[in-house]
Parts: structure tokens; sequence; C-alpha cells
């Protein structure tokens, strides 16, 4: 199965509550963390939710 790797590139300060549980269900825990998972529809919606405060990687 496909893989997808994202980082955490913002804060979380002064965040909706929402965005930060997002964030700590995708696995993030600070600024630069690397998470590699599989690549769902679940994964991709989480992520487009909170795109402003996390980045993909190639």
């Amino acid at each position: 199965m496909a893989t997808i790797k994202f980082r955490q590139k913002r804060s979380l300060i002064g965040k909706p509550e929402s965005h930060r549980r997002i964030v700590k269900a995708l696995g993030l825990h600070r600024i630069g963390h690397v998470v590699e998972t599989t690549d769902t529809p679940q994964i991709r919606g989480m992520i487009n939710k909170v795109k402003h405060i996390v980045e993909v990687i190639d």
C-alpha cells in the first residue's frame, strides 16, 4: 500500500482546538516532526483540514 510523509511546519499556538486534535491524531508532536503513514482518504482529509500547519513531503 502507498505511504505518505508529512511534516508539521507551523506552531499550534492560537489555533482552534479542532486543529490541535487533528494534528495530534496525525501523530505530530512538534515543528519539524516528520511522520510516514499509509495514504488513505481519511488521512488526506485530515491533512487538507490543517494544510496551513502541515506540509506533504514528496
